[in-house]
């Protein structure tokens, strides 16, 4: 029976890698899979640019008569540029900032370069002879002009230290984040606003981690 129970171990031990599962969770919660870019990066540094954006002073100076009752602030959403060595989809840092900031209601948003495509192609679809009503028809020259353009860069700094006698055996990683964003007023071409925001994550792998 002994022999029977032990090979019936081994063998639920030996398949167990080949099990999985799915299951929910809340996307709040911390996620420390690995020291990868991830999802809690995502979320704490978009949230500490918008915090950041929403409270400085310098959004005041674009207040202007001329705009009447309106006064929320026209913006462009630049991009992000990947300066790490991970392959990240800064769009969705972009994405994450711009909804956050709609919410707010001090801003207007003016499509991005995959906005501005899609109108334009709708507007060439409507002036195409015979498809739309004439009196529905829009064309180019009264979009609104951006006030403010932002824009920045992700960074990260590696480092490693492999295993050794001294460490266990334990391999340990170490990455540096800085996500940085510019503010910039369309007329002066002045930056009005930058901010930055630093996270850095350690990873340590047993000699069974790989």
């Amino acid at each position: 029976m002994n022999r029977y129970l032990i090979a019936l171990s081994l063998f639920a031990f030996a398949v167990a890698p080949g099990c999985s599962s799915t299951r929910y969770g809340n996307p709040d919660d911390p996620e420390t899979i690995n020291k990868d870019w991830g999802a809690t990066d995502l979320q704490q540094t978009s949230q500490e640019m918008v915090k950041s954006l929403l409270e400085a002073p310098q959004l005041s100076y674009l207040a202007d008569p001329s705009k009447g009752q309106d006064q929320r602030i026209r913006l462009y959403m630049g991009g992000v540029a990947n300066k790490t060595s991970e392959h990240i989809d800064t769009s969705a840092i972009t994405d994450k900032i711009r909804t956050n900031l709609f919410s707010s209601g001090k801003f207007r948003f003016v499509g991005d370069a995959q906005g501005q495509q899609e109108v334009s192609d709708q507007v060439k679809f409507q002036t195409e002879a015979g498809k739309v009503d004439p009196t529905q028809i829009k064309t180019f020259g009264k979009q609104l002009g951006a006030e403010v353009v932002i824009y920045g860069s992700l960074r990260s700094i590696e480092k490693k230290k492999g295993r050794s006698i001294e460490s266990g055996g334990i391999k340990t990683e170490y990455v540096y984040y800085m996500l940085t964003l510019n503010c910039v007023n369309v007329e002066t071409n002045e930056i009005i606003w930058t901010n930055e925001k630093e996270l850095t994550k350690t990873q340590r792998t047993g000699l069974l981690g790989g």
